[in-house]
Order: structure tokens, then sequence, then C-alpha cells
């Protein structure tokens, strides 16, 4: 009876989850004419999958297993079933049959609907195999699946990324390439870098050095100071040649607690 009532509950919180999810995915391809709700990481990622349905697809599977994980050992979702799975499966599902971007994944109205099905049957199978599995082997379930998650997250997904950067052209494969090696560097991560890097390549070759392209490119170089400052890298970088932070540069990191 319980097992019934969380599948249920399940179904209804997912479709709920997945239709907002996608709609709001969808939306932010038609900003600044319309409001979007979503996040600018989900954005980059779909434009990064270049309309290809088998590469929305991996890219969803891929997070699919963390969550997965995070699920079965936790007991808690991570943000990734709203940001990457859902919106990217819906996508895959509606490119499988018409490869129009327009018609698909910026269409609002189709995405809700099957994002509202895949969110449904992605929450119901996660919070069912969670309550389903004993406890005793959720540790042997998160031993395996994080590994193998964190391995696809941390090694394989940069390499596709950025191979699909290079494969975008020598502008977008310059810049993919030069952020994805600063993101990995600051953040442990190259993905973020080189989506970075292709929404700029991209934008360059269509709209050329204009005033959007130019903010963006202000907004990364911010982006990567603050990120570097506030993980101490700038100190780690320093220590790292044999040199000796400078005294103002110590009570600047004092400040905000940074070590």
């Amino acid at each position: 009876m319980d097992f019934a009532i969380i599948l249920i509950k399940s179904i209804i919180i997912g479709g709920l989850l997945g239709f907002s999810a996608s709609v709001g995915a969808a939306r932010m391809f038609h900003a600044p004419s319309t409001q979007g709700l979503g996040a600018f990481r989900t954005l980059g990622e779909m434009n990064a999958c270049m309309g290809d349905p088998a590469s929305h697809f991996s890219f969803g599977l891929g997070f699919f297993f963390n969550a997965w994980a995070s699920t079965v050992g936790a007991g808690a979702f991570t943000q990734d079933v709203t940001h990457r799975i859902v919106p990217n499966w819906a996508a895959a599902a509606l490119l499988f049959k018409n490869k129009n971007v327009g018609e698909t994944v910026h269409n609002p109205k189709k995405m809700g609907i099957v994002g509202a099905v895949i969110g449904a049957v992605v929450v119901a199978f996660l919070n069912s195999t969670a309550a389903a599995i004993p406890e005793s082997l959720q540790v042997t379930a998160v031993a395996v699946l994080v590994p193998a998650a964190t391995i696809l997250i941390n090694t394989v997904m940069p390499v596709i990324f950025w191979l699909a950067a290079l494969d975008a052209g020598k502008r977008t494969g310059f810049w993919g390439t030069l952020f994805g090696g600063l993101a990995q560097l600051i953040m442990g991560n190259a993905v973020p870098g080189v989506v970075l890097g292709i929404l700029i390549g991209k934008g360059v070759d269509e709209i050329g050095w204009n005033k959007v392209t130019k903010s963006m490119m202000a907004a990364i170089i911010l982006l990567f100071v603050l990120s570097g400052f506030f993980r101490g890298f700038d100190l780690q970088m320093l220590e790292s040649f044999k040199l000796s932070a400078p005294n103002w540069l110590d009570n600047l990191h004092g400040i905000f607690n940074i070590e």
C-alpha cells in the first residue's frame, strides 16, 4: 500500500515537475521577447547538443545515473533532474521524429507535454526504486553508481563537449578549449567552460563582435575571476610556483574567510 502511494504521488509530482521544467527550458530560447523560466546552463547545454537527439539523450543519461545514486543512497534528488535530465530527454523525444528545433525544442507546448510524461516516468522510477531497494543494498548501489557517474561527468562529458566545440569551427574550438581549460583548473570540470566557449564562438560567427558578444565576454571573464578568487585559486597558483602571496591579497581573502 505504501509503495502504491509513493508511486501515485511520484507520477503526479513528476508530471508537474517535467511540465514546468520543459516549458521553462523551451521559453528560454525566446528571450528576451518572452520571459524564460530556466537556468543559463540548461540553455547552454541544450545548445551544445546542436539539435541531435542522441546527444540530448546521452547527455541526460549521464546525469541520470548520478541522480539515481543520490536518490537511492541519500533519499533526495539532485538538481540535474530538472535542469539536465528531463529537458534533454524531452528534446530527444521530440527531435527523434522532427529535427527542426524551431518546431520542437523551442516549442513550449510540445516540450511541456512530452516533459510531463518523461518527468512522471523519471520521478516514479527514482522514488519507486529507492523505496523498493533494501537498506543493505543501498550502500552497494551507491558504491557502484557514484564512481561510474563521476567518471562519466568528470571525464567523458568534458571530452564530448570539447569535440563538439572543435567540430563547430576554429573560433568555437579555440574559445571552447581556452575556457574549458580554465574551468578545469578553477572549477574541476571543463564542461561549463566549454559550453561558454561554444556560446561565444557561435555568437561571434553569427553576429560578430558587437555589444551583445562583448558583454557576454566581459561576463564570462568576470565569472572566472570571481570563481577563482572565491575558490582560492589565486593563492593556490602562487603557492604552486613557490611564491608568497602579497599581504593585501591575504587580507582580502581574510575578509571573506577564504583560505
